[in-house]
């Protein structure tokens, strides 16, 4: 899908970010280095996108918006075997999901042709080799940080050999792991990355999107550089473990020299994709580091493939579709990456952070609704038996523009069992023997009679309403301390909801000091699931819309499992940080 870029008055319209990266491409607008900004993202389709790729995202396409330009979606499908279009669709459908849309969708695999030819350019002017040293002797030869690499035994074949070698490596003559082209750089350079790096190697795979045209394919390093000055790239926005092969980027693109040699390129010509090459630039910043997180993909994909959760999209993975699942919304995640900012400096971002950035949006945009999820009867007294009437009550108390709603209310109610105490602790302003508090949207009870079972469990509460204190009557202004939320139990909805916290339950779940394995830190209180009564406005809710259940927290109607006769709740947020609490902050 093609998209143009916004207007120029809506970009304008936008608050100016400040950032660095921002700078960069502001100075190079009004310098008049580039006319227009055209970035990329770029994932490899081995794995569903998580909470780190949202920086990512939203700097990329946010800059492209902001200002007036584009930016494309490209696949990086260069390692055949581990990618699957499964993938594919899930990184569109998650890009789109937080609110973005591509200029053009582009695969490496366009350009296997364009990294091909430019091989045998770089061969040609011998600036390529094929290395028959396998990958551990690579290594070996390559030297250490402080000690300068060797030059293989197979560095002075000539042009013409090595290009037969690699013609030959092209048409699958050899085994996997055999022949490796290699750059030929400075086997003695200070930076690792440009002692002959790898350029070509062969797997004998087919792949997701080319099938078995290919029996070599490029390295990331040369794959990565060629793509972005194929599509025009000016800004190549990466995050810092790719500062130290900046060198090599830029290495690869000046060597190869794309705009010069529309040669290299005829292939995408012929395909009738749009072929703009020029120099990029790239550009490092901080990844997202989240404190009680992983970001690693084996990882994720070990505790999907363990069943240690129920799926890449389990709401308590960090995944976007798990967090999608769990409530999350895009606004929420869009604000929480404006809010870290943009910096050269690595540092772990607390996760109340993030809450307190979807709580922020949630606050705002979620109506309101009652629930009760550990419930307690109450049963008011003077009331008539079988009364029943109708309250209105309004969906949202900061904005009238959500309406109202209606909330059926009866003699007997579903009250939180930790609102009623016998024997209350200091502070406690809730319902007690003799004790008053505010139904919400009622009026004023008053406890008269406790009800246990045989074991002496409180079962039920008779209460007296005091009728004076009805809204709009003259009683109603008077005061009492608590305000209880209730459901009235003859209409109540009985649902499933699922109270989900941080998977783990320490700040660096994969620090491995002390050799503890980092499937150790699972918190295994990181799902609960139980039974809870809802309002019937509730029940009826589509997936993913969400509400506040009031005095509980933010819950959303699960995207999978939900449906009206059967409805199912995921909590994406308690009201407040709850785990600041925990630790005593």
């Amino acid at each position: 899908m093609s998209i143009q870029p916004p207007a120029q008055t809506e970009a304008a319209s936008a608050p100016a970010h400040q950032d660095f990266i921002r700078q960069i491409v502001r100075d190079d607008l009004a310098s008049g280095k580039h006319s227009a900004i055209h970035t990329r993202f770029p994932p490899e389709p081995n794995g569903y996108l998580h909470i780190g790729h949202a920086k990512a995202i939203c700097l990329s396409f946010g800059i492209a918006r902001e200002f007036n330009g584009w930016c494309n979606l490209r696949l990086d499908d260069t390692n055949p075997g581990k990618e699957n279009p499964e993938f594919v669709a899930g990184i569109k459908e998650d890009v789109r999901w937080l609110g973005f849309d591509w200029h053009e969708l582009r695969h490496a695999s366009d350009y296997f042709e364009v990294f091909y030819r430019a091989a045998c350019k770089l061969i040609e002017d011998g600036l390529a080799y094929v290395d028959d040293l396998d990958a551990d002797a690579m290594r070996e030869y390559r030297g250490t940080l402080t000690a300068p690499g060797r030059d293989s035994p197979w560095r002075g074949r000539s042009v013409a050999e090595n290009l037969d070698l690699f013609q030959r490596m092209r048409a699958g003559e050899f085994a996997d792991g055999s022949k490796t082209l290699r750059a030929k750089i400075d086997m003695a350079a200070g930076n690792i990355n440009l002692r002959d790096p790898a350029l070509y190697r062969i797997r004998q795979v087919p792949h997701q999107n080319t099938g078995d045209a290919w029996p070599i394919y490029p390295m990331y390093d040369i794959a990565h550089a060629l793509s972005d000055a194929m599509e025009g790239i000016t800004h190549s926005l990466c995050t810092l473990e790719f500062e130290d092969h900046r060198p090599l980027y830029d290495w690869c693109v000046d060597h190869v020299d794309l705009p010069n040699h529309p040669e290299l390129w005829q292939s995408v010509v012929d395909a009738g994709l749009e072929a703009k090459p020029a120099k990029p630039r790239q550009i490092e910043f901080s990844r997202l580091n989240l404190s009680y997180c992983i970001t690693s993909k084996r990882k994720l994909a070990q505790l999907v493939g363990e069943k240690r959760v129920d799926g890449w999209d389990d709401p308590r993975m960090n995944t976007l579709r798990g967090l999608r699942r769990r409530g999350f919304t895009p606004a929420g995640l869009r604000l929480f990456v404006e809010r870290i900012g943009v910096s050269k400096q690595n540092s772990v971002i607390d996760y109340s952070v993030l809450e307190g950035c979807i709580r922020e949006d949630l606050d705002a945009t979620a109506p309101r609704r009652m629930a009760v999820l550990d419930p307690l009867r109450l049963v008011i007294s003077n009331l008539p038996e079988g009364h029943s009437e109708t309250l209105r009550f309004a969906n949202h108390p900061k904005d009238e523009s959500f309406g109202t709603r209606e909330v059926p209310f009866s003699r007997e109610l579903w009250i939180e069992r930790e609102d009623f105490a016998e024997i209350p602790p200091k502070g406690f302003h809730r319902l007690r023997p003799d004790g008053e508090v505010r139904l919400r949207g009622v009026g004023i009870v008053r406890c008269d009679d406790v009800v246990k079972d045989a074991a002496g469990n409180v079962v039920a509460l008779h209460c007296t309403l005091d009728p004076d204190s009805r809204q709009g009557l003259p009683g109603a202004e008077r005061k009492v301390k608590g305000t209880l939320h209730w459901v009235s139990a003859p209409h109540a909805v009985a649902t499933e909801v699922r109270l989900y916290e941080r998977l783990f339950n320490v700040a660096a779940p994969e620090n491995d000091e002390g050799g503890q394995d980092w499937l150790a830190h699972l918190n295994p209180d990181a799902k609960r699931v139980m039974q809870a009564w809802l309002e019937p406005a509730a029940a009826i809710a589509s997936p993913e819309q969400r509400y506040q259940f009031e005095r509980l927290g933010y819950f959303v109607a699960d995207r999978v499992d939900h449906h009206a006769q059967a409805p199912v709740f995921n909590r994406i947020v308690t009201l407040r940080d709850t785990w600041a609490r925990q630790a005593g902050h």
